[in-house]
């Protein structure tokens, strides 16, 4: 009988972590930095190099991959999925992480629930719309919703 390869979610002794950081549990966080005063909420994955700025909050159900960084006093809703790969050859990368792009939230971002964020990056005071997908850098601050993500105001 075949045994298949096991791997344990949890938080890694690889993560740092700043001063007054709350993450309920259970959770998966490894290889990432999240900022002062943090909240992480549960059946969140981090992934590492991601960066999580001061008084940044992340709800439950959220996935944070590879090559993101989110600014200071953001707010990551529930279940909102970052996305690394664009699909650049028209399929997966299959690990090429060559093909991966970064994603870059700025300060002050509020990300409804169920959002999508494509490699972007994101500026200032930006609001994403619940169930929004973001799939071009957007520059100047409002409100933006729909798949893809417009400008409301």
């Amino acid at each position: 009988m075949n045994r298949p390869e096991f791997h344990r979610a949890g938080i890694r002794d690889d993560v740092i972590f700043g001063s007054g950081v709350k993450v309920v549990e259970p959770c998966n966080l490894y290889g990432c930095r999240v900022g002062d005063e943090c909240f992480i909420g549960p059946f969140t994955e981090i992934q590492k190099d991601v960066v999580i700025g001061a008084r940044t909050r992340v709800q439950s159900h959220s996935f944070i991959c590879e090559l993101v960084t989110i600014g200071d006093d953001c707010f990551i809703g529930h279940g909102v999925m970052f996305i690394n790969d664009s699909f650049a050859t028209g399929g997966p990368a299959r690990g090429n992480k060559d093909l991966w792009r970064k994603t870059l939230i700025g300060n002050g971002v509020s990300i409804g629930s169920n959002a999508t964020v494509l490699p972007v990056v994101i500026t200032d005071g930006v609001v994403i719309g619940a169930g929004s997908v973001v799939t071009k850098d957007i520059t100047e601050a409002g409100i933006y919703v729909g798949n893809p993500a417009r400008r409301l105001r």
